[in-house]
């Protein structure tokens, strides 16, 4: 018989930082096997179908509550449960709150927290701040797409939306593909763009030719990769970032863990189209109203809406898992151009948590908490 007690382990942002939680190489790896488990299918999410990207609570319009918010830009409530298997062996959850408002009172526009659980009994092992963790998770996914589908002798990265999903796909772009030599940016403000160059600036001094541009055409050109990662309303998908296909280079990849819009004509006959997981946009297409592009603006989105309609096989479609597994070859023909789509999955989280959790314990780092010397309702 085991002790009752419960302790688990609480570790704030300086904690994550201290463990790792911004080590990118090592995120990409994580990203990489997480992958790989997924497709073996050695792991569990949320919904009826084990594949949804988590549950989200949003608020009315209207409200005869005086308490009660109402609905707001990126306004929501969000639970995201996962179990993933392999090496990482955890059950956990990532929770958080999202309000553009937040802005205003200089806090991020979502505030994370991830909790990682014993597998057997529930009990908790750790509650950790989850921002960055998310944010370099989110940009590790770009990385092994990178990895696997952009060019070795990439030397072009262009960067529409130059916010903190952009930065860390940079970061993992940078992990995988160390010759990089030009940045171009097309950003909304000169915050976001001052910004993003001064964090290429500080991380990454060898890169000198760094140009803002200004239109979407112009970061595009000639681009090797590409990262797409603005914040643009849902519903009319004339909103929604447009990248014709006369602008990309031959054998570039554009990353797209946000909204983005290409001809149907090249997405059904001449893109290589891959999903991160096919299958979480499978169940976005069984969760949302159709067609599910309106509410969840990603290109692979699109394609299920395509296939719902009978406009485009599965089979146009391929999953990153098979190519990491080699059921897929990584390349179908020369210079083909990949749009890659990124849609997010809570078993991301727990394995880059799971992996600078343990790095918190083997170095000593975080705060011990007490849960319960005994269950007062065992």
């Amino acid at each position: 018989m085991g002790t009752p007690r419960i302790d688990f382990l609480y570790l704030n942002e300086e904690d994550m930082i201290k463990a790792g939680v911004t080590e990118m190489t090592g995120c990409v790896a994580a990203m990489e096997e997480m992958f790989k488990l997924l497709k073996i299918g050695d792991y569990r999410m949320g919904g009826p179908n084990g594949n949804s990207h988590g549950v989200m609570m949003t608020f009315p319009a209207e409200s005869p509550f005086p308490n009660m918010p109402v609905d707001g830009p990126d306004r929501r409530f969000m639970a995201m449960p996962a179990y993933l298997g392999g090496e990482f062996d955890m059950a956990g959850m990532k929770w958080y709150g999202s309000n553009t408002e937040n802005r205003n009172k200089s806090l991020p526009r979502s505030i994370l927290m991830l909790t990682l659980n014993d597998k057997d009994t529930g009990a908790p092992l750790a509650y950790m701040s989850a921002n960055i963790l998310s944010a370099f998770r989110t940009g590790a996914v770009p990385g092994v797409g990178v990895k696997y589908f952009s060019k070795e002798d990439s030397e072009v990265v262009g960067i529409i939306g130059p916010g903190v999903m952009s930065k860390t796909a940079f970061d993992a772009t940078m992990a995988v593909r160390d010759g990089i030599k030009t940045v171009k940016i097309k950003g909304r403000s000169p915050k976001s763009t001052d910004s993003f160059i001064k964090y290429i600036n500080e991380k990454y001094p060898q890169i000198t030719n760094i140009r803002v541009v200004d239109t979407m055409e112009e970061a595009v050109r000639d681009s090797d990769i590409v990262h797409i990662a603005t914040s643009s309303p849902t519903g009319d998908i004339n909103e929604y970032p447009y990248i014709e296909e006369a602008w990309i280079k031959p054998g570039a990849i554009l990353c797209c863990p946000a909204s983005a819009r290409f001809d149907d004509d090249f997405l059904l006959n001449r893109a290589r189209n891959v999903a991160d997981n096919i299958q979480l946009y499978e169940a976005w297409e069984e969760e949302m109203e159709f067609p599910a592009y309106h509410s969840i603006p990603i290109p692979a989105v699109h394609c299920m809406d395509m296939i719902t309609e009978g406009r485009m096989k599965k089979e146009q479609i391929d999953d990153l898992g098979d190519v990491l597994i080699g059921k897929v070859p990584v390349h179908r023909k020369e210079n083909e151009i990949t749009i890659y789509s990124v849609g997010g999955m809570p078993i991301e989280d727990v394995a880059w948590g799971t992996i600078v959790y343990r790095n918190a314990l083997e170095k000593g780092i975080g705060t011990r908490l007490n849960l319960w010397e005994q269950p007062y309702l065992a």
